[in-house]
């Protein structure tokens, strides 16, 4: 079934980028290059977080699935952990098109999306179909576990008071809930993660949902070095169980040869990774594990994978790797991180885990 998906990427990459995408939305709908069984995992991948037990710790990010349409096939593709979303409260179309650009010199994307979504009303009601299919507990109808990605509206927002109310409509349906605080393309909400203002909004979420998934925080990996101490203690202190590292970036690396480059928006790919794994290492010192991090950015190899691991990550996640990539992506990431376990003599991932921050 992945060959005949990686068959379809040349066409696919011919089309514009957005009409690509929604289209490798719909035929995962449709159950193309989709197996009929789950594969199973190595045990040596195993690993828990969040209260949870992961068959392999990596996800699809947040933005492949924005409206949680494709949520069940992704798990059937083999990913550990589905990400839905963004979601905002009320529809919206987003910022005007293009806004996704591939720059495949680079393997990257620059993307200007603008929280383009259907509303939490429709998302909330996928979510809840899903949920009924099996009654092994939120998320159990995907067969791996799903998170739910909340983020605000361009116009009319109030931050302490959406990101709560979307709490409470995820919250019997799913294993985790993310809060993004850090993409580059709405207006203002960059500065929500503030250490000040992240409290406020998690201490709202803690008063009006005592009771929830775990709760974590999306950075962005612009933070300068000397506010990360502050926005970790903030999200420990506002009841936060972890926290992902990192969204796209603002910076454009010299490297850069597309012609695309200048466009604006977040970057993410390969020439995210360096930055992402930066911050990562920075964030894991300062949380000391006292939270789970999922790693994030330009993460394409199983050594990648495993490198993010040993910067103290309990999870990692992709996106720009998979639009490249396509499926077969998932399958191949888990047969380099086994090569490398076995030839290094690594049994599991809590061995090496947090090993590179001294």
């Amino acid at each position: 079934m992945s060959s005949l998906a990686s068959l379809s990427l040349p066409l696919l990459r011919k089309l514009d980028p957005e009409t690509a995408h929604e289209m490798a939305i719909d035929a995962l709908m449709l159950g193309l290059s989709v197996p009929v069984k789950r594969p199973a995992d190595d045990p040596a991948l195993a690993t828990r977080a969040l209260g949870l037990r992961f068959s392999n710790p990596i996800g699809i990010a947040a933005g492949f699935d924005k409206n949680a349409r494709a949520v069940r096939p992704l798990a059937q593709l083999g990913f550990g952990f589905v990400e839905a979303g963004t979601v905002t409260p009320r529809p919206q179309p987003g910022n005007p098109k293009p806004r996704l650009f591939r720059l495949e010199e680079d393997r990257a994307v620059i993307n200007r999306m603008g929280f383009n979504n259907q509303g939490i009303d429709r998302f909330a009601v996928r979510l809840a179909r899903l949920h009924r299919t099996l009654p092994s507990g939120r998320g159990g109808g995907a067969g791996a576990p799903v998170g739910a990605n909340l983020g605000i509206n361009k116009t009319g927002s109030d931050p302490e008071r959406d990101y709560p109310a979307l709490v409470g409509r995820v919250k019997p349906y799913v294993n985790y809930i993310v809060l993004n605080v850090s993409s580059p393309n709405t207006p203002g909400l960059r500065g929500l993660q503030d250490s000040a203002r992240l409290k406020g909004i998690l201490d709202a979420i803690a008063e009006r949902h005592p009771e929830r998934p775990p709760l974590l925080v999306k950075l962005a990996p612009d933070l300068e070095h000397d506010a990360v101490g502050p926005i970790v203690e903030a999200a420990i202190a506002g009841g936060a169980q972890g926290l992902i590292v990192s969204n796209t970036t603002l910076a454009r690396p010299d490297s850069l040869r597309s012609v695309y480059r200048t466009e604006s928006g977040g970057l993410s790919g390969r020439p995210l990774r360096s930055r992402a794994a930066d911050m990562l290492k920075l964030v894991a010192q300062v949380a000391a594990g006292r939270m789970a991090l999922v790693g994030c950015g330009g993460i394409e190899s199983g050594a990648d994978v495993l490198e993010r691991i040993r910067l103290g990550a309990d999870l990692v996640q992709v996106y720009s790797a998979f639009a490249y990539e396509g499926p077969a992506l998932v399958s191949r990431l888990k047969r380099e991180m086994l090569e490398i376990m076995r030839r290094e003599g690594i049994e599991t991932l809590d061995d090496i885990r947090g090993t590179a921050l001294s």
